[in-house]
């Protein structure tokens, strides 16, 4: 494809993207695509000759779009958002242009650069400690998600209790960590990934709230101390998935410098609340975390993916990532005066994910994410009040900030019922997850263009087929 054509081309698709946003609203927001449907219309083989751009393209809406669900729909409210922004996707575009692999800082040393001061702002931006600062100790490093975050702190965790001895001699099947019952599983994932097993993964039970219990924590690593097993580590979350619990950080801090436990505090979604001054009561205790983390392509504008992830000594993560090849070797890395972001994650190489960041908070700035932040929760609150307002619903957990976890009180069918019903409309999209073992509707403000309208468009939906199911 010649500069010219791809010039012209680009012009389209771009146009083509910039239409497809103006009219999200006007497509269901579930896919209602049958399992085989979208593969049904595509060629057995692939083709010998190439085939027009137009053609491609026009392929985009014929067979592709019918199998989207609209995770930029404004009417999206289910899991947590991924969501996107014009910023968000231009970065990516110039990223996508570039085509850096910025695996050295001599591959192209824009793009860690750019990657270290992008997470250096961040540290202020959100009220986290400055050992988080690359001028400190510790680093960020941008990763693909919080599970992949979470891996790489459960590593280092498994080898600064080992004193390095896992990376070459195999795990110690004494290892253990911890984790509440609400924790993400990609933490079970990380476990049977590092080779420590989820068998070596205690699931603390949590209260009325859904928070860990520091108490039971405790308990449990005194239990398996005595038992000749070694803790090393504990995951407390910041907004859980099921109910966006927040873990009493500080006190399950005391517990792992009790027992030189790593720290790793999970922010996936809720970590972006704390642009807000009023909203940084989640970031009690984070001032004693090994690591964290927080996802930008949740709640911070940035498409998918984009996970931050800091360290308050990056020493141990190089130490336990760090493998140097004759073939990587170079004049930069070997004067110890640039990092090499290969060190700090799995995989070797690595995208220029920070320029859809920094293009996103140079566009926004802190007080504009600060409206969007700020009106979301506003929204959710409403929310909350209509059904604290109507006797056949109830609050199944608390609502602190963006995510209301709601359902009937005439029980899991009626709920399953109601949000069958709901999806299948199209004009709105909730998951669920069980509470105290009930089912219970999830609905999370966070998408981009969310507006009060869609908010009251959603209860008033819900509402009515509240109604319905009252008369069927």
């Amino acid at each position: 494809m010649s500069p010219e054509e791809f010039r012209r081309q680009g012009h389209a698709v771009v146009d083509w993207i910039a239409d497809y946003h103006s009219r999200v609203e006007s497509f269901p927001v579930l896919s209602r695509v049958q399992p085989g449907e979208i593969r049904s219309q595509l060629p057995p083989g692939a083709p010998e000759q190439g085939e027009a751009f137009d053609q491609i393209l026009g392929d985009i809406e014929r067979v592709i779009l019918p199998g989207i669900t609209h995770w930029q729909s404004p009417n999206f409210y289910a899991y947590f958002p991924a969501n996107a922004s014009g910023p968000a996707i231009l970065g990516d575009l110039v990223s996508s242009g570039l085509g850096v692999q910025g695996m050295l800082w001599s591959t192209s040393p824009a793009c860690t650069e750019l990657e270290t001061h992008v997470l250096d702002w961040l540290v202020p931006m959100l009220g986290l400690p400055e050992k988080f600062l690359s001028t400190s100790s510790g680093g960020g490093v941008i990763q693909d998600t919080a599970s992949s975050a979470s891996l790489c702190a459960l590593l280092a965790a498994r080898e600064r209790t080992t004193q390095f001895v896992s990376n070459r001699k195999g795990c110690d099947g004494r290892l253990v960590a911890y984790c509440s019952t609400q924790t993400h599983s990609s933490i079970e994932k990380a476990m049977k990934i590092a080779g420590m097993g989820s068998d070596d993964l205690r699931h603390i039970e949590v209260d009325k709230n859904f928070a860990m219990r520091p108490e039971a924590l405790a308990r449990h690593v005194e239990r398996d101390i005595k038992a000749g097993l070694i803790p090393c580590f504990v995951c407390a979350t910041v907004g859980t998935t099921s109910s966006n619990a927040i873990d009493p950080v500080r006190e399950i801090a005391r517990i792992c410098r009790d027992h030189n436990l790593w720290l790793h505090v999970d922010s996936a979604m809720s970590g972006t609340a704390a642009l807000c001054p009023e909203f940084r009561f989640i970031n009690d205790g984070v001032e004693f975390a090994d690591s964290y983390t927080f996802n930008p392509h949740k709640w911070m504008f940035t498409n998918f993916d984009c996970n931050c992830f800091y360290v308050a000594d990056r020493k141990h993560l190089i130490q336990t990532l760090s493998i140097l090849p004759e073939y990587l070797r170079n004049q930069g890395t070997e004067s110890g005066a640039v990092i090499d972001y290969r060190d700090w994650h799995i995989q070797l190489g690595r995208r220029f994910r920070s320029l859809k960041l920094w293009f996103v908070i140079r566009y926004y700035g802190i007080e504009g994410l600060r409206h969007h932040i700020r009106e979301h929760v506003r929204l959710a609150q409403q929310f909350v009040a209509w059904v604290r307002d109507d006797s056949r619903f109830e609050l199944a957990a608390p609502a602190q900030l963006n995510l209301v976890c709601f359902r009937l009180r005439s029980g899991d069918h009626a709920n399953q019922l109601l949000m069958d019903r709901l999806n299948r409309s199209g004009d709105l999209y909730l998951t669920h997850t069980k509470l105290d073992g009930k089912f219970t509707l999830r609905l999370c403000v966070g998408q981009t263009n969310t507006q009060a309208r869609h908010v009251e468009r959603a209860w008033q939906r819900i509402q009515q087929e509240t109604g319905k199911l009252g008369n069927s």
